[in-house]
């Protein structure tokens, strides 16, 4: 099978790395790539966010599966030109990425479905905004209602800032905050059976101890010891098929990967959010686990013959990822410099360890920090602990002038497992 991965973070790196261990896999390309996806796939330029252009390139290449990463071009449609095309796409519509899209989509999807969510609010005008706050008070969940690359959510006892995000968007939704652990279960489906893959967590703030602003994730891990064994079979039940089937009795099947953010309130599961991608830095973790060859699965989900597959292989084993940003991240990343010691990495680490490439680029020779998160370090062990050791002893290898990382990734959960 030819493969073409769209997108260029460490989330298709991740992709890219698994199915290039996938023995039906005989040539892998991926656009536009970073510098650690070319070691492992044939990098093309291209506007990922252009339907046309990335269709025809797949045609070119002789695709016979396109893997859509990110969310901006699903939500623009670029999985339905490829469709168009004649090409298996794994990734969902326009429409239906409109569960990712739309904030305000997706509590009407979640409604319909009586899948538990948070109240809330679909606000447009400031009047709207001080009602909703007023009736949530602290602490303010505000979400801007289009994408904004996870970080469009404010979480914050301060009125004045939960005020001032909402007002700096054209359409917002204001929900109440929900307790306890956050969880992120992916599905993938064909629009009609759904298949769970293993559950992860991740940490959104930016520093230790889950301080500091949002970010776009600073770590993972999975499986999650400290949660209840039936937990992926309720959300099944609750959650993901519910939301499949009431997105195809709306004429909006969605196919791809349906990935839930969960909270595990004091009253049960709630849902936070729905994506509709693979997340990052989950991903990395989830797909460390994953003993079944992954394109044949994808394929199954473009083709809609999901129902056929055996059941999925998973290894016992923990995986934990460390992301490595660029200084200043969350706000302006500085861009530019050079990254040493991956090649002592591929060296002394691996296969226990390596490092997943998100915003990195070639210079010179060189490798060097292109984005704010730069690198995913991921590693797997017996357990959470001694995954925990081997990705922090990765990340000690490796010098970005500037780079900032989370130091306890996983470390309550290893400590209670």
């Amino acid at each position: 099978m030819k493969v073409l991965v769209i997108g260029g973070g460490a989330r298709e790196h991740a992709l890219c790395r698994s199915l290039s261990l996938d023995p039906d896999v005989t040539a892998l390309h991926c656009a536009p790539g970073n510098a650690g996806i070319a070691e492992v796939a044939e990098p093309h330029a291209v506007d990922a966010l252009d339907g046309s252009a990335v269709a025809a390139l797949a045609t070119e290449l002789g695709a016979e599966l396109v893997i859509v990463g990110p969310e901006a071009p699903l939500v623009a449609g670029v999985a339905d030109a490829v469709r168009a095309a004649g090409i298996p796409c794994f990734g969902p519509s326009k429409e239906a990425a409109q569960l990712e899209g739309s904030k305000a989509f997706a509590k009407d999807v979640m409604a319909g479905a009586g899948v538990p969510t948070a109240r809330s609010y679909v606000c447009a005008t400031p009047e709207e905004v001080e009602e909703a706050l007023d009736a949530f008070g602290a602490p303010y969940v505000v979400k801007d209602d289009g994408l904004a690359a996870g970080k469009g959510v404010v979480v914050t006892d301060d009125l004045e800032t939960a005020r001032a995000h909402a007002n700096a968007c054209d359409r917002v939704v204001i929900e109440e905050f929900l307790d306890g652990p956050e969880v992120s279960l992916f599905a993938i489906t064909d629009g009609t059976t759904v298949v769970p893959l293993q559950p992860a967590q991740d940490f959104k703030r930016a520093l230790d101890g889950d301080e500091g602003p949002n970010t776009g994730g600073m770590g993972a891990y999975s499986p999650l010891p400290w949660a209840d064994p039936k937990l992926v079979e309720e959300v099944m039940e609750t959650v993901l098929q519910p939301t499949v089937d009431e997105l195809r009795r709306r004429g909006t099947p969605f196919s791809g990967l349906l990935y839930a953010g969960l909270a595990i309130t004091s009253r049960g599961v709630r849902v936070i959010e729905f994506n509709a991608r693979f997340g990052d830095p989950e991903t990395q973790v989830v797909l460390a686990r994953l003993r079944t060859p992954l394109a044949g699965v994808l394929l199954a989900s473009a083709n809609g013959t999901l129902a056929d597959l055996e059941p999925l292989r998973w290894s016992d084993e923990a995986a934990v990822t460390v992301v490595v940003a660029s200084h200043n991240y969350p706000d302006t990343p500085r861009t530019g410099d050079p990254i040493t010691g991956l090649d002592e990495v591929a060296a002394k680490d691996a296969p226990h360890a390596y490092v997943l490439h998100a915003g990195t680029r070639h210079e010179g020779g060189a490798v060097v920090s292109a984005g704010g998160r730069v690198l995913s370090v991921t590693a797997i062990g017996s357990g959470l602990t001694e995954a925990r050791e081997r990705a922090y002893a990765a990340v000690a290898r490796i010098a970005l002038d500037g780079s900032q990382h989370r130091t306890d990734i996983a470390a309550k959960a290893a400590a209670e497992a």
